[in-house]
C-alpha cells in the first residue's frame, strides 16, 4: 500500500530570494515525530531520487560503533548466546565482548555457537579477554518475500520429517538441523524489519514500500517464529515416543499432517501475492482444517516433556490456529491492495 495520492504531488514553492522549497507530507512527519526546527538528512541516489529521514539525535550511538558487552556480570550459561542474538536482531553489525579476566573456555564455545547461529556473522577477533563479532551481510539483498519464502520451505520440511516418522515409526534425524536453519532465517527476518524500521529507503527495497507495512510484517514474522517452535517441538515429541502402528492418534495425524502441509503452502502464497478471492479460500479452508483438530486427541492436554502423537497433536492444533492468523493478514492484505472485488453468496 503506497501514500494516498494527494501526498504524492508537492508544488516547488519559493523561499526567500533565490530557494525554493517543498512541503512534507503530514502523516509521514507525524510518523517521524518532526517539529519545525528539527533537522533531517538526506541520500541522494544515482537518479537523483531523494531519500530523507530524521537527523540522528544528539548523544545517540554512532553508527558503525561496536555493540560492547561487559561478560564479567554474565555467568549463567546461556545469557551471553542471547545478548548476541538480541543484538544482532536489532541491527548491531559489530559486537564486542570484554571481560576483566578471561575468558572460560564455555564462554568461548557459548560465543562461538552464537556466531555460527547467525547468517553472515564470524568472529573477526578473539584474545584471552576480548571477542569481536561481525556481520558482513548487506541488508538490501534480502528481501523479506523471499526470506518468507525460505522460511515456508523449513517449516514444510519439519511436516514432511513427521510424515516420515509416521510413515516408517522410526525417529528424525533432521530435527536439530531444522531448528537451527529455522532460528537463522527467524533471526534474519527480525533484523531485516528493524533495520527497515530506521531507514524507509531499505524498506522499499526488501519489500515494504509503504512503512506502515512494517507492523504488519511483524505480525507474520511472529506467528512463522510461533509455527517453528510449534513443529519443532512436535517432531521432537514424535521422535521422544515414536508412535506404534495400532496407535489411533497416530493414525488420525498421517491423513492431517498432510492437509495442514498444504495449507501452509496456500497461507504463504496467498500473504505473498494478495488476491482477495485466494485469501478467502485459505481463509475458509483454516477453519475447516481447526474443525478437524479435536478429533486427532482426547482427553486433557498432556504434560509438555513427554513424548508421542498425542503432545503432537496438540502443538500442532496450536499450529493451525497460527495459520489461522495468517490467513486474515492475508485478507487484510488483499484489501489494502484493493483492485479487485468479489461476490459472497447470502446465507
Amino acid at each position: 500500500m503506497a501514500w494516498a495520492a494527494p501526498n504524492r504531488e508537492r508544488r516547488v514553492l519559493k523561499a526567500g530570494h533565490s530557494s525554493i522549497a517543498v512541503t512534507l507530507p503530514k502523516p509521514w512527519a507525524q510518523a517521524m515525530n518532526l517539529r519545525p526546527g528539527d533537522l533531517i538528512v538526506f541520500d541522494q541516489s544515482d537518479d537523483g531520487t531523494l531519500f530523507l529521514k530524521p537527523a540522528p539525535v544528539p548523544g545517540s550511538t554512532p553508527e558503525g560503533t561496536p555493540f560492547l558487552v561487559q561478560a564479567r556480570s554474565f555467568d549463567t550459561p546461556g545469557v551471553l548466546q542471547r545478548l548476541i542474538v538480541g543484538a544482532y536482531r536489532v541491527g548491531h553489525d559489530s559486537i564486542e565482548i570484554r571481560s576483566d579476566v578471561p575468558f572460560a573456555p564455555d564462554r568461548v564455545e557459548e560465543l562461538l555457537d552464537a556466531a555460527r547461529g547467525l547468517l553472515g556473522v564470524s568472529v573477526v577477533a578473539q584474545e584471552p579477554t576480548r571477542i569481536v563479532l561481525q556481520n558482513f551481510i548487506d541488508p538490501s539483498k534480502y528481501g523479506l518475500p523471499q526470506l518468507v519464502a525460505r522460511m515456508k520451505m523449513i517449516l514444510v520440511a519439519f511436516l514432511e520429517e513427521m510424515e516420515e516418522v509416521l510413515r516408517r515409526h522410526g525417529r528424525s534425524r533432521r530435527l536439530g538441523t531444522l531448528n537451527e536453519e529455522g532460528n537463522k532465517v527467524l533471526a534474519l527476518l527480525v533484523r531485516q524489519l528493524f533495520l527497515a524500521s530506521r531507514d524507509w529507503s531499505l524498506a522499499r527495497r526488501i519489500g515494504s514500500p509503504d512503512p506502515r507495512q512494517l507492523l504488519e510484517w511483524r505480525v507474520v514474522v511472529h506467528a512463522l517464529e510461533e509455527l517453528a517452535e510449534l513443529f519443532g517441538a512436535a517432531l521432537a515429541s514424535l521422535n521422544d515416543g515414536v508412535p506404534s502402528r495400532n496407535d489411533p492418534t497416530a493414525e488420525a495425524l498421517s491423513a492431517y499432517v498432510p492437509e495442514l502441509k498444504e495449507q501452509l503452502k496456500n497461507v504463504v502464497e496467498a500473504l505473498m501475492h494478495p488476491s482477495l478471492d485466494d485469501a478467502c479460500v485459505v481463509y475458509h479452508a483454516g477453519g475447516i482444517l481447526g474443525d478437524e483438530t479435536p478429533a486427532l486427541s482426547v482427553g486433557r492436554t498432556p504434560a509438555l516433556g513427554h513424548g508421542g502423537a498425542r503432545p503432537a497433536a496438540h502443538l500442532l492444533q496450536r499450529g493451525a490456529s497460527c495459520l489461522g492468523l495468517l490467513a486474515a493478514v492475508a485478507i487484510d492484505r488483499a484489501v489494502a491492495a484493493g483492485n479487485e472485488t468479489i461476490l459472497v453468496e447470502a446465507a
